[in-house]
């Protein structure tokens, strides 16, 4: 057994997995306490360095694409002190740190393990039911159906819409980008019929716009990840090219007729919020003007 334990969390190699558990210390990011413990197996690590600096050093592990739903679903965007698959290491355990990563590296090159994108996710996305709280709603997840609950200070299209529901098998994509605290992020739900779709996210009834507490917002990347890891796996994807023009849904790939009656529902929408005096004369002209840029 390899084992390092810092207060940043504690890492421990038993020759086929690595268990990663975020420390209790109030410096360790609310992602990774919510994250929880995380077993990585050996087949699904590409690589793990330590990097030494002069006042306390990383170890940082690197995971073959594919592997794992919440980096699919991140897409790298996580920032450094949420990432499980980083640990910061004081430097009078810099020996230790080392003696860990050359462990798993050895172990890496015995058992052979290829550095090959995986066609299935070796890591399990979280638990569900999962739900979050974010500056623009609620949004939860039960393993078949996504629900956003607006918040009062969401925008008003969306609340006038009421809650928005769909179900998994209606799902293609799930698309996050985290709240910087410079600029807004977003968690999108691209669906069957929005494929084609680009609405602001503050407009986007599919989508939350991330613009309140980092810290808060960043656990949306858990019902990314859960809705995410239950989505294809991306080694089934056929799409070559732009995603939006050539994504195939349920084994037949859009036609331009498709292409045409998702753009009509999306404009009729819009002109009965316009009607029911939902939507202002100024809010019509924007929000259509944005759906068809998106096509």
């Amino acid at each position: 057994m390899a084992e390092i334990i810092q207060r940043d969390g504690t890492w421990a190699f038993d020759g086929t997995t690595v268990r990663i558990t975020p420390g209790l210390h109030r410096s360790v990011p609310l992602f990774r306490q919510t994250y929880g413990e995380v077993a990585v197996p050996l087949e699904a690590i590409a690589g793990v360095v330590f990097e030494p600096e002069r006042k306390r050093g990383r170890l940082r592990m690197r995971l073959r694409e594919g592997a794992d739903p919440l980096l699919q679903a991140t897409g790298g965007r996580l920032p450094d002190p949420a990432d499980p698959y980083r640990l910061v290491v004081d430097v009078d355990r810099a020996g230790v740190a080392e003696y860990v990563a050359e462990e798993i590296r050895r172990a890496l090159m015995l058992d052979q393990i290829p550095k090959e994108p995986t066609k299935a996710y070796l890591l399990p996305g979280p638990p569900v039911p999962v739900s979050v709280r974010s500056s623009d709603g609620t949004v939860s997840f039960d393993g078949t159906q996504v629900r956003i609950d607006w918040a009062d200070t969401s925008d008003r299209v969306k609340r006038a819409t009421g809650p928005r529901i769909m179900a998994l098998s209606d799902l293609v994509q799930v698309e996050w980008l985290p709240n910087s605290g410079y600029e807004d992020g977003f968690l999108r739900f691209v669906t069957r019929e929005t494929v084609f779709s680009k609405l602001p996210p503050e407009k986007d009834p599919y989508a939350l716009d991330l613009w309140g507490s980092a810290r808060r917002d960043l656990l949306t990347a858990l019902v990314a990840t859960a809705v995410t890891s239950r989505l294809p796996h991306p080694s089934t994807r056929t799409d070559g090219g732009d995603y939006a023009e050539r994504r195939q849904l349920g084994g037949a790939v859009l036609t331009s007729a498709d292409h045409h009656d998702v753009l009509l529902r999306r404009l009729r929408e819009l002109g009965e919020l316009h009607r029911d005096g939902v939507l202002t004369d100024e809010e019509f002209a924007m929000t259509k003007a944005a759906v068809l840029r998106g096509f």
